[in-house]
């Protein structure tokens, strides 16, 4: 097979992106053996952040120690803004910039990811359904720009939040837990303040909520999930404030997310033992749901945690897709140059088994369909999700012998190789449906 040695070229939405050697593409573009819906979309991509103030909330980081009060502060979160945007000739794209927390005692490590979109760019067009990103415990948004750059380019408004979480390897045990109750307030707000300000740029209706960890269960929470009260988690955050984001919350100050259209949960956090949810409060969701996880993740327990969320929200049309044999490192981009200098540090990112470049063009191919169906009303995309076989290493397709290798499987009657797949690329993966009521 014949290989670009001195350039490596992409056609990106009318232009044309070069890496050079050793230099990698931007984790939202997708590799060779990307299935169907993973590659960019037609549009360019703009950039900017935002930084959104939230009056009068709860300092959990601050409690006076001898009375236990938690006195309030105007809660300032920035917001990372991906969109659809008009091409700007000689700009030159956003190259994103975060840290992780070290192995203790080492301080933070700083790293840099390339991107594609352009800071400022105009916004192109108007109505685009909205999707708002929550990062993992500690992470930040630069980790997910495989998913936030790739979906901009498909004709959305990407909206992620720093969070801003506490360093879990110093604090005492009710700060690690605050964002326990930051999680569902941050999204609730940030999805409120945007649908208002954000104009024309945006379809106030359409709006999905895409979490990975802590983050998956900050959407789990914000898009209907009900916290049980009287769970372990009530006591953990210091005032009594979990109370206020249990059963029968419903409002934006108790973290919910009116009218959404979709929720994806990936690796989400939540489970057992510490369940947030109780017996029944998962059936609080009834938007479409797709959890992503692996199933030895030792982060956040596969059987308690997707497992148990796909049985539970039995009130929503819900998928749930398994990465067999992979972890917990799901939902990030593939480890910058600068976290490959020992392993603390590339664990961040790089499932043992897993190749990370090929769990997001698998993430992203799912996605994509899931949100066009469920966020534009585009039915044809169900035949990418429901999959004539669980697992799609049982699929096969006879393919004419003149049908090139990478050429993608086109599903229908007597295929059973998952469509939008390649022969030889859909292994270690099961992928389940219920509907709900079931």
């Amino acid at each position: 097979m014949a290989r670009l040695t001195a350039l490596t070229l992409m056609t990106f939405a009318g232009l044309l992106v070069a890496a050079s050697p050793g230099v990698p593409l931007p984790p939202s573009v997708p590799g060779i053996d990307a299935p169907q819906m993973a590659p960019l979309g037609p549009h360019k991509i703009g950039f900017r952040s935002v930084v959104l103030v939230h009056r009068a909330q709860p300092d959990l980081l601050h409690v006076d120690p001898a009375t236990g009060r938690v006195p309030l502060h105007d809660r300032a979160l920035t917001v990372d803004l991906w969109y659809p945007a008009k091409a700007r000739r000689g700009a030159a794209a956003v190259s994103y910039a975060a840290s992780l927390y070290g192995e203790p005692p080492r301080p933070a490590v700083r790293f840099s990811v390339p991107g594609l979109a352009i800071r400022n760019a105009a916004p192109d067009g108007t109505g685009y359904p909205m999707v708002i990103v929550s990062h993992g415990y500690s992470n930040a948004p630069a980790v997910m720009t495989w998913l936030t750059e790739n979906l901009a380019s498909k004709g959305y408004v990407v909206a992620a939040i720093h969070h801003e979480d506490p360093d879990p390897y110093v604090v005492s045990a009710d700060k690690r837990a605050a964002p326990n109750f930051d999680r569902p307030v941050d999204i609730a707000f940030v999805a409120a303040t945007l649908r208002r300000d954000l104009g024309t740029l945006i379809d106030p209706a359409e709006v999905a909520l895409i979490g990975y960890s802590q983050g998956g269960y900050g959407v789990l929470a914000a898009g209907g999930a009900g916290l049980d009260p009287d769970g372990p988690n009530m006591g953990k955050v210091a005032g009594g404030w979990m109370k206020r984001l249990a059963k029968g919350a419903s409002s934006e100050a108790e973290g919910k997310v009116p009218g959404i259209k979709a929720i994806v949960a990936i690796a989400p956090a939540g489970g057992a033992p510490s369940s947030a949810w109780g017996n029944t409060g998962l059936l609080g969701i009834t938007a479409p749901l797709l959890l992503i996880q692996g199933d030895v993740d030792r982060t956040v327990d596969y059987q308690t945690g997707a497992l148990a969320d796909f049985a539970n929200a039995r009130n929503s049309d819900r998928y749930l897709l398994t990465f067999r044999l992979a972890g917990h490192d799901i939902g990030l981009s593939p480890a910058p140059a600068q976290m490959r200098g020992s392993l603390w540090d590339m664990d961040w990112f790089v499932d043992p088994i897993w190749r990370p470049e090929r769990v997001n063009a698998i993430n992203l191919h799912f996605i994509t369909a899931f949100l066009a169906i469920n966020l534009k009303g585009d039915t044809s995309m169900k035949s990418f999700l429901d999959v004539p076989v669980e697992n799609a290493g049982d699929g096969s397709w006879n393919a004419p012998a003149e049908t090139p290798w990478g050429a993608y499987s086109p599903g229908g009657a007597g295929i059973t190789l998952w469509k939008g797949f390649q022969r030889g690329h859909a292994q270690g993966l099961t992928l389940r449906h219920a509907a709900a009521g079931r």
